[in-house]
């Protein structure tokens, strides 16, 4: 190894450091700073316990997802490729905020298409950085996909983490707790493998720093809620890192209970709009409004035992990875 390679590795370690230090410190003092500024809940009517949301300050998003997009810009950004995801990151969390923000809120519509116009520029900035490999850890292969299926596989990838993850946000620090899993998960796959991204390593500790911060306010009983404006945004860079690590399917483990928590609901809804076909009649969703509202679990037990059921499986995963 030579010097110069040793000096970068220390260099990147101390701007690893610096950044995160930098997001919680941040994140911590202007959640506290400005919270009285931010948008008031008016609670959800239909979801367990909704109404205890209501009056509560909303769309904290906003300031730990700036925080996160300018210590990023500031510590590490070096190319155009990573200042596009920031970019979008950033209009992913701004569609959540003024739909949060909003006297009336914004239609499916209106929300779909802004996801979509999102998720592609996702797509296509990977695609045209990275090209459309993909390496399958867990089988031991890789392949190259044709860019026509990759690109709708990918926008869609990204479609579904947005919604789902904005779908797990019902409990007090139930998806931000989740979605630190994940991003752990990542960074963890990508230190163990030959190939190494530093780009999603700083990405996920930088956020991971930011969620921490916001959850000094946000676990139970919370006094801060992200809105859309958070729970967007890392749905969002979880695709992000997943097409970053190359093994984009590894979402769908390293995620998996975030996908089903948010996910069950939305197909529920699809089918039923679609082709009218009824499923999961007797179970609740979000799963976490099941199992506390049928199965008695506190919001404590729900977030402590979604997260240690999401740690055994990506630990699984990460073994055969490694």
């Amino acid at each position: 190894m030579s010097e110069n390679t040793v000096i970068f590795q220390r260099d990147y370690q101390w701007m690893i450091f610096t950044g995160l230090m930098l997001c919680f410190a941040l994140t911590t003092l202007l959640i506290g700073s400005f919270k009285k500024k931010l948008p008031r809940d008016q609670g959800r009517k239909f979801a367990v316990e909704g109404a205890l949301s209501e009056g509560k300050a909303r769309g904290a998003g906003l300031i730990f997802v700036s925080v996160f997009t300018v210590i990023s810009a500031i510590c590490y950004v070096r190319s155009l490729e990573v200042a596009l995801y920031l970019v979008l990151i950033m209009a992913s969390m701004l569609t959540g905020y003024f739909d949060d923000a909003a006297e009336k809120p914004w239609g499916e519509w209106k929300k779909g298409i802004l996801d979509l116009v999102i998720s592609g520029g996702i797509a296509a900035t990977y695609i045209v950085f990275n090209g459309t490999e993909v390496n399958m850890a867990l089988l031991g292969f890789s392949f190259e996909m044709p860019i026509w299926l990759y690109a709708i596989l990918a926008t869609g990838l990204v479609w579904m983490m947005i919604n789902v993850t904005n779908c797990t946000d019902g409990v007090d620090g139930l998806s931000s707790s989740l979605v630190i899993t994940v991003l752990a998960s990542f960074a963890v796959m990508n230190g163990i493998r030959a190939y190494n991204c530093p780009e999603l390593t700083y990405m996920a500790f930088y956020f991971i720093a930011c969620l921490l911060g916001y959850l000094l306010f946000n676990s139970t009983p919370s006094i801060v809620l992200m809105g859309d404006a958070g729970s967007r945004a890392m749905g969002t860079l979880i695709a992000v890192l997943a097409l970053l690590s190359r093994d984009p399917f590894m979402v769908l483990i390293f995620a998996l209970v975030i996908i089903l928590d948010g996910g069950l609901g939305l197909l529920k809804l699809f089918l039923a709009r679609t082709i009218k076909l009824k499923i999961l009649k007797n179970t609740r969703t979000p799963l976490h409004d099941h199992v506390r509202k049928v199965m008695g679990w506190s919001n404590t037990q729900c977030v402590f035992r979604f997260v240690i059921i999401q740690i055994v499986i990506s630990a699984a995963a990460l073994w055969f990875v490694g």
